[in-house]
């Protein structure tokens, strides 16, 4: 069974200014993969997602997904937090997430998401909206068991 998380990276949504809704998206998109998922964390983006990341981390969590806080905006943390917590990224997950949104959302091309591989757990930052959970979901779906296998030792 695969441990997820969902991070939701939002100041107005941590402040109750508004409900989120990607998150809720991500834990049913995770769960119909085969994830065993709690409720979506909400924090404010910037060092709180990073103390979301270690707690996950210690309690042996197989994969965090981020969402919120990787544009462009002297506000957006999200990528910056995650990075610094990496051991190494695996920069083709990122890549293809951008890919599989951009001829539709071209505004995709500005999301400064990445993914890689803290301890051995997978964090994969998405977009705060529906529309970047859906395509991060399509993305995720046919290489999330096969690269926590790999996470846990198992071969190729």
């Amino acid at each position: 069974m695969i441990r997820a998380r969902v991070v939701v990276a939002s100041n107005r949504a941590a402040a109750g200014i508004y409900e989120d809704t990607s998150g809720p998206l991500l834990v049913a998109g995770l769960r119909e993969l085969g994830c065993t998922v709690d409720a979506p964390v909400v924090v404010p983006d910037g060092e709180p997602v990073g103390d979301a990341l270690r707690a996950a981390r210690d309690e042996g969590v197989d994969v965090v997904v981020t969402s919120g806080g990787t544009g462009i905006t002297p506000t957006d943390r999200t990528p910056d937090v995650t990075r610094s917590l990496l051991d190494y990224e695996i920069p083709g997950i990122a890549e293809a997430i951008r890919a599989h949104s951009r001829d539709t959302v071209p505004t995709a091309a500005l999301s400064r998401g990445l993914a890689g591989v803290a301890g051995r757990m997978l964090v994969v930052n998405l977009p705060g909206s529906r529309g970047g959970a859906r395509d991060g979901l399509a993305v995720l779906g046919p290489i999330l068991r096969h690269a926590v296998d790999q996470l846990r030792g198992g071969d190729h």
